[in-house]
């Protein structure tokens, strides 16, 4: 299961406490600082799929800093703690509603800071007061509520309603083994192939109402967000190609607009299940639309090669 919204208590360290300690027989301040408190890092990677760490640890959590103590030694400054979080992770602050995505590799990104430590009493020595007898506590850490989303990063996303073949043709077209069966809803979680060096999401299929959350709904409406290129997956066997088509479409205009703006391709598959004229019709009521219609059987090796190829040229367009 893809593990992939997820919302979390992040609290960074607290900085020790300073020491109000006095020197023996002198009794002048000898008391140290605190430590500093440990930070919370996210660091973005690629051999990190999915946010399943962090299904059943719902919290992270800092070491404090040590406290300081007498001969002013200072406490010892925390660890940090840094988590490393799959590449097009979303990270938002629930109270603020600020958010950051995690986009590059090995960058750490400051998610808690740790509170500083409190100032012993050395600190407070004066000419009016030779003896100060108090110190500073350490500061809190910071503590945040945040939502974790994780948005695949492919460069083509095979769209369509259920059954529409998408599975099938990720699995000749790369190295990804999505479950395949002749049932809709087969596939729950969006798979990731490669083809070649440009990966393949096949995003589970969607339905009527999915903006509104029915069926596989919108969590995997915001899989599509970050697709380059769309292959828009329509059965050719079925009555109303046009019909299936546009209930994606209206799905996109009413969760996000801006992808019905995406580079778009119209696929027919199971092109071995109709005749030369059903696929010609079907062919010709999306041209007349000017989309660029590619078609295909996943037994057929001879459409399958033509269409890597068309995709190898449309991502370097």
């Amino acid at each position: 299961m893809l593990v992939d919204n997820i919302t979390l208590i992040v609290k960074a360290g607290n900085g020790g406490n300073g020491a109000a300690t006095l020197k023996p027989f002198k009794g002048g301040p000898d008391g140290g600082n605190g430590g500093m408190g440990g930070n919370i890092y996210f660091v973005g990677s690629t051999n990190i799929t999915d946010l399943r760490e962090f299904r059943y640890k719902k919290t992270i959590v800092a070491k404090n800093g040590g406290d300081g103590a007498r001969k002013q030694k200072n406490g010892r400054k925390a660890e940090n703690i840094t988590k490393l979080i799959p590449l097009g992770t979303k990270v938002t602050d629930v109270v603020s509603g600020a958010s950051i995505e995690i986009a590059e590799v090995g960058k750490p990104m400051l998610i808690a800071r740790g509170g500083h430590g409190g100032r012993g009493n050395i600190n407070f020595k004066s000419s009016v007061n030779q003896t100060p007898k108090t110190a500073e506590k350490g500061e809190p850490g910071q503590e945040r509520e945040l939502r974790l989303e994780l948005r695949l990063i492919a460069e083509i996303g095979l769209i369509g309603l259920p059954n529409a073949g998408k599975s099938s043709l990720l699995t000749v077209l790369t190295n990804a083994r999505p479950a395949v069966a002749a049932y809709p809803f087969t596939t729950l979680d969006p798979t990731v192939g490669m083809l070649g060096t440009h990966p393949i999401a096949d995003i589970p299929g969607l339905i009527e109402g999915a903006s509104r959350g029915k069926g596989l709904g919108i969590d995997f409406l915001r899989h599509i967000e970050k697709t380059k290129i769309l292959l828009h997956c329509i059965d050719v066997t079925i009555d109303n190609p046009t019909t299936a088509y546009n209930i994606i479409r209206e799905e996109f205009k009413k969760f996000n607009p801006a992808l019905l703006t995406k580079p778009e391709y119209i696929v027919l598959t199971k092109t071995d299940l109709a005749d030369a004229s059903t696929i010609k019709k079907v062919t010709n009521l999306f041209t007349k639309e000017n989309k660029q219609v590619f078609t295909c059987s996943v037994y057929n090796e001879k459409s399958i090669e033509m269409l890597k190829q068309n995709l190898y040229e449309k991502i370097a367009s």
